[in-house]
């Protein structure tokens, strides 16, 4: 049976020692935000997430979701348990007070969304997506939007979903068919089909919100003829109070391969009515706010699963006695040795703890810069935040949730064949971390993103937001040889990344094909280089605490510092030779040798 302990020690690790420098006490409203009461946020979730949450994940994967009369009943257990999250607070974590919120720094909920996604990632996703809804709202909806439906989602009470896939169109939007039609009232009528609406349909929540992709009568074609609906499942009067059911209807759910406790739906709008939110055909620009936070929080999903993977794996490693140690027993009295005195299982281990330690820092990372763009009063750091999000973006989700499936399959490998059964619960793990790295758009397409519009955003300046910091860093330390065996590995992997963008950058504009051929590599080689450089911030943390550390965690985190360096970087070497090879390999082979 699986197991689930939240990392609280190194979370503590990270927001207070890694993101010292990034100096979040100093922005405004953050006053009131002293280390204690983050410390005291952490532990309430941890225990949310290990007695409330953790114990009906496997029950709900084992029963699933199921649709009657057009109504989802969610798995036993998950509306007790929405209901006690809402009693909690947690919807409003880091919403703004004047709509109920407590105004936590987005830093703090980026831990919190990794403890929810490790312990029972359908639930999380339930709740995940009105975080989006809300920021998309807070930034482009009316003032009279705004005031009518943010308290009521940041108390819990309505849920957000994000409505943009149909039956013809996945990643290519500009191919959706839903149609609005404008009534004289302001409103509009919406009609058409969507699928895999994730939460379309639920009994948790006593509304809810579909953000909805739609085109109106003379609506251009293409992406730039899409504008956004607001279609609640039941119409808002005026005073807030609930109306008629609106003609938005679930006609069926996706029976899954994983996170079989949250419901995919196919959803039907029939005459719905819908709200503009933002400017007539300018939809997608505004729907992208809560696709970023979207993708941000599915490389958060990557991250849980690897963490509670790589505990269970660890656990197992120490207690199942399997062979001898290749230099002589280590437990004589026993008929053999535990897994974990086997190089190879090790290796797996170490990876998995390589990996999960080095998400979270770079997620950590991430939302400290969503606060500086939120709250810093320079408006140039600001900009600055913003640019470094939005080059992260790509970057946290696919390579999050590549990372989260490895290791998932690490666990399993430690298991043997006890993983590939039910009893341990390691197999959900492998089949719920699938999912991630293919809705909210594929990595593939996230590759794309981060090449094609990313590094040439802006004559480069995001690139800019992530060099500048980690050739300082670099220059900074240069000739500190305590520092040598995190820093040397970091500078090569950081030239294969800097030769690799002027490689991409210069061939793409005679061939575009050669952008896309390089992109997956481009984006682990970056992925990779972002970890090395939170490793060697990590290594540098524990060298200057070790002395006066009697637990072994500091000694803990320059060991993982060191396998990451030796085993893991060199990867970006390979990397790197692959994406100098040009597109010729991939786009010479006929089409119909496939």
């Amino acid at each position: 049976m699986a197991t689930y302990k939240a990392p609280l020690r190194d979370m503590r690790f990270i927001y207070h020692e890694f993101l010292a420098d990034q100096h979040l006490e100093d922005m405004p409203g953050m006053e009131d935000v002293p280390p204690e009461l983050v410390d005291a946020v952490l532990e309430e979730m941890a225990k949310v997430a290990e007695n409330i949450l953790f114990p009906l994940n496997r029950s709900g994967d084992e029963e699933g979701c199921r649709l009657e009369n057009g109504e989802v009943h969610t798995p036993r257990g998950f509306k007790d348990a929405y209901q006690r999250y809402r009693e909690g607070g947690w919807p409003g974590l880091t919403s703004r007070p004047e709509y109920g919120g407590q105004g936590l720094p987005e830093t703090v909920y980026v831990l919190t969304s990794e403890m929810m996604s490790a312990s029972n990632l359908s639930f999380a996703i339930y709740t995940k997506l009105t975080h989006g809804a809300y920021q998309l709202l807070l930034k482009t909806a009316s003032e009279e939007i705004k005031n009518l439906y943010l308290p009521n989602m940041v108390e819990g009470r309505w849920t957000g979903t994000m409505c943009l896939t149909e039956p013809q169109c996945g990643t290519d939007l500009g191919l959706l068919r839903t149609k609005a039609v404008p009534q004289a009232d302001g409103t509009y009528r919406l009609t058409g089909n969507k699928i895999f609406i994730s939460g379309g349909e639920q009994d948790l929540s006593e509304n809810i919100i579909q953000m909805v992709l739609a085109r109106a009568p003379d609506a251009p074609p293409g992406v730039k003829g899409i504008s956004l609906f607001l279609v609640p499942k039941f119409l808002v009067n005026p005073d807030g109070s609930l109306g008629p059911r609106n003609r938005i209807f679930c006609t069926a759910i996706e029976h899954k391969m994983g996170i079989k406790g949250s419901s995919t739906c196919s959803l039907s709008l029939e005459d719905a009515t819908g709200y503009l939110i933002g400017d007539l055909h300018k939809g997608l620009r505004a729907m992208f706010v809560m696709m970023n936070s979207a993708r941000l929080e599915v490389g958060l999903q990557g991250l849980g699963l690897g963490e509670v993977a790589y505990q269970n794996a660890a656990a197992y490693a120490k207690e199942r006695l399997q062979g001898r140690a290749l230099t002589g027993p280590k437990n004589p009295e026993k008929p053999a040795d535990p897994l974990i005195v086997h190089p190879d299982v090790r290796r797996m281990l170490l990876t998995m703890r390589a990996y999960t330690e080095g998400m979270r820092s770079m997620s950590a990372w991430v939302g400290a810069q969503l606060d500086k763009e939120n709250r810093h009063p320079d408006p140039g750091i600001r900009q600055q935040a913003e640019d470094f999000v939005a080059l992260l973006t790509p970057v946290v989700k696919a390579f999050f949730t590549d990372l989260g499936f490895e290791t998932a399959n690490l666990a399993m490998q430690v298991y043997g064949g006890h993983g590939y059964i039910r009893e341990h619960g390691i197999e959900q793990f492998v089949r719920d971390a699938r999912i991630a790295q293919i809705y909210e758009g594929a990595n593939g397409i996230q590759a794309l993103d981060l090449v094609g519009r990313k590094l040439p955003a802006h004559a480069g300046r995001y690139l800019r937001s992530f060099f500048h910091p980690v050739q300082r860093y670099l220059d900074e330390r240069a000739g500190q040889a305590q520092l040598a065996f995190v820093t040397e590995p970091l500078a090569k992997a950081f030239g294969r990344l800097q030769r690799a963008t002027a490689f991409i950058a210069e061939r793409s504009l005679a061939d575009p094909n050669e952008a896309g051929a390089a992109a997956y590599d481009y984006l682990h080689l970056f992925g990779l280089t972002t970890m090395a450089y939170c490793w060697a911030r990590m290594a540098e943390i524990a060298q200057q605490k070790i002395k006066d550390d009697t637990t072994g965690f500091y000694q803990a985190k320059l060991d993982t510092a060191r396998f990451f360096m030796e085993r893991i970087l060199p990867r970006t070497s390979g990397l790197f030779s692959a994406i100098l090879s040009g597109s010729g390999s991939i786009m010479d082979f006929k089409d119909e040798a496939f």
